[in-house]
């Protein structure tokens, strides 16, 4: 009983210091945010004098903010639809069916895992410039404007949802295998075909897992810095935290740290939104076995 208690007691200290280790340095930076300039050259602990929400017009509108949170936002959205419309049916087909390929499909998706997208982002945008130099003299030239692979948020949406194909699948695959096959035969007895039944049955019984990839897939296309700084040159195009690296750099010439926290909130809010709002749906979606791909 003593080791037990014991035990107890060191797994709640570790939480416990887990938890304020996240808290207390994002607490401090929206505690930041509210500050005036004076404020930061005195104790950096102490609580904002007043509620200053110029800080966050200043980032909006001066830093810009707010257009590159529309292009953080467009594309995350285009490639969190173009994964889960790619990666649904594809995950149901390797759990449910049997064909030619599947094991060795399953271990090439397996080792899409262990590529890192930082690892290629120099190969991809040579090919991508490449294609820009082909348009003028190729067959689609009417119809593609010049320049068309690089500062195009499609682009850098489809880059995104393609790197995340073989997290997003494998896990699915686990999830619907642990589903019971009866639900779907009872489905294809009522006359519900392979596509319905995925759409009907397995993806709302999945719900968990779903929502556990688009948080996760979310998190890493809305804080991806080096593609979108590589192909995204044009500064109309830059996403939200190339953006935050500029106003980093412009506040540190300017002393403007209000501004520079502000914008930190902005960048951190829809993720901390999100995740309150899924938060119970993640926990069940952890629950995930990975032992049967």
């Amino acid at each position: 009983m003593k080791k037990n208690n014991l035990f107890k007691i060191f797994v709640y200290v570790a939480l416990i210091l887990f938890a304020l280790s996240i808290i207390i340095p994002v607490g401090w930076v929206f505690m930041a945010s509210l500050k005036q300039n004076s404020e930061f050259y005195g104790n950096p602990w102490s609580l904002p004098m007043g509620f200053y929400l110029e800080n966050f017009r200043d980032a909006w509108q001066a830093a810009n903010m707010g257009s590159y949170l529309w292009n953080s936002v467009v594309v995350t959205s285009l490639a969190l639809v173009m994964l889960l419309v790619i990666a649904l049916p594809c995950a149901y087909i390797l759990a449910r069916m049997e064909f030619k390929g599947k094991k060795f499909l399953k271990t090439f998706l397996k080792a899409g895992l262990f590529i890192n997208l930082s690892y290629i982002v120099i190969p991809i945008y040579l090919m991508l410039r490449q294609w820009n130099r082909m348009i003028p003299n190729g067959p689609l030239a009417s119809i593609l404007s010049e320049g068309f692979f690089t500062n195009n948020r499609f682009v850098l949406a489809l880059i995104y949802a393609a790197t995340a194909i073989p997290f997003t699948v494998y896990l699915l695959t686990n999830f619907f295998s642990s589903i019971s096959k009866s639900y779907e035969e009872a489905a294809y007895i009522d006359g519900a075909g392979y596509f319905r039944t995925m759409v009907d049955v397995i993806i709302p019984m999945a719900k968990p897992a779903v929502i556990t990839v688009i948080l996760f897939n979310f998190l890493s296309f809305w804080n991806e810095y080096i593609l979108a700084l590589t192909i995204m040159t044009e500064p109309t195009m830059r996403t939200l935290p190339v953006g935050l690296i500029n106003l980093q750099q412009a506040a540190r010439g300017a002393a403007n740290y209000g501004r520079l926290y502000a914008g930190l909130v902005l960048v951190m809010l829809p993720t901390l939104v999100l995740y309150i709002l899924v938060q119970k749906q993640l926990t069940e979606g952890m629950m995930v076995g990975g032992d049967k791909g």
